[in-house]
């Protein structure tokens, strides 16, 4: 840890992280993480904010029970302690941290040690968790106010609610913190007089891989609720903006709020998962396999010796992973992107294309179609007969590309950088948790459909009902193999076509007739469909 410095007393940090997707984090939130020597977390901190830490940085788990003030005076003692130690204390809070949370305490409390504090504001829950659902909770000629209330009993807080005047003093009413006391508080709205038909809607881990929304109304929702088995953290949203979101999401993106798997391996996930946030999905990684270098030293360096020597007319990458472990091999030859001048170099799908280009290297060849036999079509087609081709790539990569160029008259020589493993219990764990509720399966590879249906001991009906998409024809062949039906296959090998032809597969699904309340909307806008 960061020792203490030398300016004398630190600083603390207090810092409203948000409702769970670490996107939703604030620009200065992000920086004081990054910043910190000590970051205190609870339970609702994500773990990919966690990750934004400095290596050195200590980070201390301070979740607590509900109404734990033993636990609550613990963070007091250790906020001030590290602060006066010298160093850049971080305290992480779910939401904003003066919505319903103890960021008031905590200043008084360093205030009073004389320890200097900055409130960083973060998005709250409160109107968060409404929009993740895609409903607003306020909607003009619908409601034009809304409160919001703490659900939770700790030290009476629930008792001192006067929800005869709450209930119908908002037009809408968002409860946080109430999903243990559903039941309680839905009986106590409608005792202040709201009807038992009103709309209402639970949100449970709002904007997370895991966010689930059950509908009902205030006479319905705390048996649907329970019926699902919702858990905290989750938000009640009570009034008509939860039948106005349900037709607003013919506004929405055909992903919004989709759950979709992403099987691909840790450390390659981040660029699928954030094209689909982009989206408005949330992506549950789980991945479907490890990926680990397979290169030989002695290999590489006679194929380094021979490319240096013009023995290879094409370089072809199949994969970002054989880019990045061709570099590396590189790299432990002591060589550079120099040691490929004057070969040519085809790069298969744009996601490829684009690892080349990160390392300098313009792909001379990007084949339209991701086949084997559109591959090597394209590359017959652009070299002379006899002509050799080096393919960096998997050390279990398919033949049928390296036969298909032998049949054209090409000399091919297949060159293991990396190896496919299979995922470990952890990771099987992981899938078990997330499969549930699925809208689609995305496979980046046939290593990835053999790896998942692995993890899942065979068992594939357990992925029924989610649409199954893959990045290409031959994806989408090995997914048919293993009894999975191929519903998308994008045009293009890349996470672009893969996200695209996901966006249209479910635009198709929702395309019906506009609700009336998105007519007026339009009609209010002057526009047309």
């Amino acid at each position: 840890m960061t020792q203490a410095r030398e300016s004398g007393v630190g600083r603390v940090w207090i810092v409203g992280a948000g409702p769970g997707d670490p996107g939703l984090n604030t620009v200065a939130g992000l920086a004081a993480v990054r910043a910190a020597d000590v970051v205190l977390f609870d339970r609702l901190s994500s773990r990919e904010l966690l990750d934004e830490c400095r290596a050195d940085a200590l980070r201390i788990d301070v979740g607590k029970a509900v109404g734990d003030a033993a636990t609550q005076e613990r963070i007091h003692v250790l906020l001030v302690e590290h602060a006066r130690a010298g160093r850049r204390v971080v305290r992480l809070h779910g939401g904003d941290a003066f919505v319903f949370g103890r960021g008031a305490e905590e200043l008084a409390a360093l205030s009073a040690a004389g320890v200097p504090a900055t409130v960083i504001p973060g998005v709250t829950s409160a109107v968060a968790a409404a929009e993740a659902a895609g409903i607003p909770v306020t909607a003009r000629g619908v409601a034009a106010s809304f409160a919001v209330v703490t659900g939770r009993e700790a030290a009476g807080a629930m008792a001192r609610v006067d929800w005869d005047r709450l209930a119908l003093a908002a037009d809408t009413l968002v409860v946080l913190m109430g999903v243990e006391r559903l039941a309680a508080i839905a009986d106590a709205i409608a005792g202040g007089g709201r009807e038992a038909s009103t709309p209402c809607a639970v949100v449970e881990a709002a904007t997370t891989s895991r966010q689930r929304v059950v509908r009902g109304t205030l006479g319905t929702i705390a048996t649907a609720a329970a019926a699902a088995g919702v858990g905290p953290p989750a938000v009640l949203v009570v009034g008509a903006v939860v039948a106005v979101g349900e037709q607003l999401g013919a506004l929405r993106g055909g992903l919004a709020g989709r759950r979709m798997l992403v099987t691909r391996a840790v450390g390659q996930a981040a660029g699928l998962a954030a094209a689909l946030r982009a989206e408005g999905a949330l992506p549950v990684l789980a991945p479907a396999l490890r990926i680990e270098a397979a290169w030989d030293a002695h290999a590489i360096a006679v194929a380094l010796a021979r490319l240096r020597g013009d023995a290879y007319a094409w370089l072809a990458f199949a994969s970002e992973q054989g880019v990045e472990h061709w570099w590396e091999a590189l790299a432990a030859c002591e060589l550079d992107t120099r040691a490929l001048a004057g070969v040519r170099v085809c790069a298969i799908g744009r996601t490829t294309a684009y690892a080349l280009a990160q390392r300098g290297v313009r792909a001379d060849l990007l084949p339209d179609e991701g086949s084997a036999a559109g591959v090597a079509a394209a590359l017959l087609a652009a070299c002379e007969r006899g002509a050799s081709v080096l393919l960096p790539g998997a050390a279990e990569q398919r033949p049928e590309l390296g036969a298909l160029l032998r049949a054209g008259g090409a000399s091919v020589e297949e060159l293991a950088v990396y190896r496919t493993l299979v995922a470990t219990e952890a990771d099987a764990a992981l899938l078990a948790e997330a499969r549930t509720g699925l809208d689609a399966v995305t496979f980046a590879s046939p290593s990835a459909v053999r790896g998942l249906v692995g993890l899942l001991g065979g068992d594939v009906g357990a992925l029924r009902g989610a649409l199954i998409a893959c990045i290409g024809p031959t994806t989408a062949e090995a997914a048919r193999e293993a009894g999975l039906a191929a519903d998308v296959v994008a045009a293009e090998p890349s996470v672009e076509g893969l996200v695209a032809a996901l966006r249209d597969a479910f635009s198709a699904r929702g395309a019906g007739a506009e609700p009336e309340f998105v007519q007026s909307l339009r009609a209010e806008a002057g526009g047309t469909r």
